[in-house]
């Protein structure tokens, strides 16, 4: 019975890192940032200015792209 690896099944594992895979990942986490920062503006009823919303935005998707990353660390140290 074959084992199903972590690593194969974690967002962040890639084989290879070339410039079009991380172009590939800015452009998506731009994206996210522009849902993301849309929903808190429309929630704070411009109490926020917009950059600051941005600002946030971005805060929450590098923590959420932390806690994946010690997430595999904690589970496959070996790996680091």
């Amino acid at each position: 019975m074959n084992k199903i690896n972590l690593a194969q099944l974690s967002p962040i594992y890639l084989r290879k890192w070339s410039p079009k895979t991380v172009a590939i990942s800015l452009f998506l986490a731009l994206c996210s940032n522009l849902i993301i920062a849309s929903a808190i503006y429309a929630a704070t009823r411009e109490a926020i200015s917009r950059d600051t919303v941005y600002a946030i935005g971005l805060l929450l998707l590098v923590i959420f792209s932390l806690s994946i990353y010690l997430f595999v660390v904690i589970f496959q140290p070996e790996r680091f």
